[in-house]
């Protein structure tokens, strides 16, 4: 029997992962992409298509290079702060906003592109807290899997509340489905809006209310506010 790329897939801090190279995996890929030309009544071989197929695995690959990667790589970057800077009893909120990026949706594999709005109180014991790109790179890295965009949003709170364990999380996420835009119901204009709350976040209501009116306050607005 033959072997395929999924016969040497593993399961690895849950992500799936295969131990080949990126040089191997684009070479099992392009003669299946030139299939997928041929069905779809192309052909592979006019000059416009010629090296699409090649293209088109490493494409793919970028897309979905977050699917072997942990959160746990950019969070294990910490700081601990002192009294000076988080007294403690505070449920003051570090908030990094209007956090871009592109995902690829897993039903239709389109792209869906937008936003995410951030935000963790420490927890007065630990005082820990991560630099402030790491918050950006963990969505990027759950962006770039194949995903739907829920899922995404409880990823990210998640990730920062195992890993940070702060009083609390929350996470905002407005996205352009493009399996919208292109198929189906052809909706141009709409956006799907996704939260999710970790800690303290859930029991008070009012600290979900002063996050959205800090996003408020921003000159950048996000368009769900």
């Amino acid at each position: 029997m033959t072997n395929t790329i999924a016969d040497n897939l593993q399961f690895e801090n849950g992500n799936r992962m295969n131990g080949l190279s990126k040089e191997q995996r684009v070479q099992q890929l392009v003669p299946l992409l030139r299939k997928v030309l041929e069905l779809l009544g192309e052909d592979p071989e006019r000059k416009g298509l010629q090296r699409t197929p090649e293209r088109w695995a490493e494409a793919l690959l970028t897309y979905t290079q977050g699917t072997a990667a942990s959160p746990e790589d950019h969070l294990r970057v910490i700081f601990e702060m002192d009294d000076n800077d988080y007294p403690v009893g505070s449920d003051d909120m570090i908030i990094v906003d209007n956090i871009h990026f592109t995902s690829t949706c897993e039903h239709h594999m389109a792209p869906f592109r937008g936003t995410a709005h951030v935000a963790y109180i420490p927890n007065p014991q630990s005082r820990i807290v991560t630099g402030l790109s790491k918050i950006s790179r963990v969505v990027t890295l759950f962006a770039r899997r194949l995903q739907i965009q829920e899922r995404m949003t409880q990823q990210i709170a998640r990730a920062i509340d195992d890993h940070l364990e702060p009083l609390g999380v929350i996470a905002v996420v407005q996205a352009a489905h493009f399996c919208m835009i292109q198929r189906g119901v052809e909706q141009r204009e709409s956006t799907t809006i996704t939260t999710a709350r970790r800690g303290v976040f859930l029991t008070k209501p009012q600290l979900e209310t002063r996050f959205l009116e800090y996003l408020r306050m921003q000159d950048g607005k996000p368009d769900m506010l």
